[in-house]
């Protein structure tokens, strides 16, 4: 394998999105680093395109739209020879790792995370429990606005079988990417994956806005996020249904404005400018919108990972309220929502604490600016101007030894010998299938 300039491809889930999502910002921040050493990049996708996606060709970067279930893309990717295969969440692993290893067996295979899926689904079930609960129980104690928020995503069981088929594409993989030292921790102790398969990746952060407006200079509350993105959608319906009316009450003055990529019908409607409840859809740009803004919003109930628009809002200053889930993986104390930790804004429970804290945020300059300045620490932890070499610097020492790497990696081994066998074999019978159609 070259140890100069390494041809990287990268299969792509969906093309990268910079507008729509903090993956979008995330996967180019990745290319971009390593485009960064002089490194040749090809990004395949299977994905539909789309009119919000980044520009490639601008940037160097060849793209290709690639079939699914189809010996095209051996072919292809054997002829591009890369020397490094980066698969966007493991879905796409699933779907073309064993290609990239029949006709590239010596290309270093890494899987970006994102964010752990099975995490944010297990919390996702625990969430619809706990409703379905509630809506048979009918008890008026339990009413949304004293219910924890995100309460019931404590209680999710990590052990599911999308956990397994995700940590079997980690296992597979040479080296995994993962943004938040929360799931580094979880897949370390709880599922027990070797730490050299494991590499922390964090988001990656511009440098802070040094002119975003003061505090005098904003006005209304901001929530922003891709509607196609569950956390995102179910936030907006507690907005509407709790959380929102509870803030009016005490802030009438304030409006709040949500931004999202691909809003359907359905967000579309809740749009009510007399409630002060404006659904404004696509932001062009999204830092202009969290900067001029007095607080960002975030009710999430589930989720994982890192949350792209609460780094946004601390480096532009903007003070955050939302719940244990939106600061995890940024403030360390944040499970424990019995202490409040240090936070730039308000970890929240209930719709009354978004209310307690907004009124207080919203209307106090010298809160909002201390609020303010303790984004700007906790963003420092994100702002690492030797990420690229250090990922470079790993990468570079298993292309050493690609051999040697994966022959301390038994459960890769078993996992190729066995696992992956029922995915391979049901792609050649629909390739097949459909030659014959």
């Amino acid at each position: 394998m070259s140890q100069g300039i390494m041809q990287v491809v990268v299969v792509g889930y969906v093309w990268p999105e910079p507008n729509s999502s903090a993956a979008g910002q995330n996967m180019l921040a990745l290319i971009n680093q390593f485009l960064s050493h002089g490194h040749n990049v090809t990004f395949m996708t299977a994905a539909a395109d789309s009119i919000h996606k980044a520009d490639l060709d601008y940037i160097g970067v060849s793209s290709e739209a690639v079939a699914l279930n189809c010996s095209s893309f051996n072919e292809r990717i054997a002829k591009l020879c890369p020397d490094v295969v980066i698969f966007d969440r493991y879905m796409t692993e699933e779907q073309f790792s064993w290609r990239v290893k029949d006709a590239c067996p010596s290309a270093i295979r890494v899987l970006n995370t994102e964010d752990l899926h099975s995490l944010r689904q297990a919390r996702h079930d625990a969430v619809k429990a706990q409703d379905n609960a509630l809506r048979a129980s009918k008890e008026t104690a339990t009413s949304p606005d004293v219910t924890p928020i995100a309460g019931a995503a404590k209680e999710a069981d990590y052990n599911t079988p999308l956990a397994q088929r995700e940590i079997a594409a980690i296992l597979r993989c040479d080296l995994t990417l993962v943004i938040s030292r929360k799931e580094y921790t979880l897949l370390t102790k709880h599922y027990q994956v070797p730490a050299k398969q494991l590499y922390y990746h964090p988001l990656n952060v511009a440098t802070v806005d040094g002119n975003a407006p003061d505090f005098e200079k904003r006005t209304d509350i901001v929530t922003i996020g891709n509607f196609r993105h569950a956390p995102n959608w179910d936030a907006v319906l507690q907005l509407k249904q709790t959380v929102w009316p509870a803030i009016k009450k005490v802030l009438p003055q304030a409006n709040l404005h949500i931004y999202g990529a691909y809003p359907p019908k359905k967000a579309t409607q809740l749009h009510n400018p007399k409630s002060g409840f404006y659904l404004d859809g696509w932001a062009e740009n999204a830092h202009d919108v969290i900067a001029n803004a007095r607080l960002l919003i975030a009710p999430l109930r589930f989720g994982a990972g890192i949350k792209g628009k609460i780094l946004e809002a601390m480096r532009c200053g903007t003070p955050t309220l939302t719940t244990w889930v939106g600061a995890e993986g940024i403030s360390e104390e944040t499970e424990n929502s019995a202490t409040q930790p240090t936070w730039a804004g308000a970890i929240c429970d209930t719709a009354e604490d978004f209310a307690n804290h907004a009124i207080k945020l919203y209307n106090s300059e010298e809160d909002w600016s201390s609020a303010s300045q303790l984004g700007l620490v906790l963003l420092s932890a994100f702002e690492n101007d030797k990420e690229s070499e250090r990922l470079a610097e790993r990468i570079a020492s298993i292309a050493k030894d690609v051999d040697a790497h994966r022959k301390t990696l038994f459960l890769q081994g078993l996992l190729w010998h066995q696992t992956l066998n029922a995915s391979k074999y049901m792609s050649q019978w629909i390739e097949a299938k459909n030659q014959n159609l």
